[in-house]
C-alpha cells in the first residue's frame, strides 16, 4: 500500500480523506495500516484499493514481483485477464 501511495505522490492524509476518514485522524490511521499495526476492515481495504487504483489482493501481497503481476492483470479487461491468466498458468504448469 505504501509503495503504491508513494508512486502516486500522495500523502497518507490524502488517502485517508479520499476513503472518508476524518482529516484530523486520516494520517495516523493510514500509517497504522501501512505499518501493520492495525489491519483495516475488508470494507476499508476495498476503499483503499479503489482509491489507489489497485486490486484488493495487491494490498495483501508480500512479494513485490507478485504484486506487480496482480496490478498488471488488474488493468486488463475481464476477458483479457482470464485469457492471460490461463496462458500464464499453462506456461508454468
Amino acid at each position: 500500500m505504501r509503495a503504491r501511495r508513494e508512486e502516486l505522490g500522495w500523502s497518507q492524509e490524502k488517502v485517508g480523506v479520499l476513503i472518508g476518514i476524518d482529516e484530523s485522524s486520516s494520517r495516523a490511521r493510514i500509517s497504522r495500516y501501512e505499518l501493520g499495526v492495525h489491519e483495516p476492515p475488508i470494507a476499508t481495504a476495498r476503499l483503499i484499493a479503489g482509491a489507489l487504483g489497485v486490486s484488493l489482493p495487491y494490498l495483501y501481497c508480500e512479494d513485490d514481483a507478485v504484486a506487480q503481476l496482480l496490478q498488471a492483470l488488474h488493468q486488463l479487461s475481464k476477458d483479457q485477464r482470464t485469457r492471460t491468466a490461463k496462458q500464464f498458468l499453462a506456461a508454468i504448469g
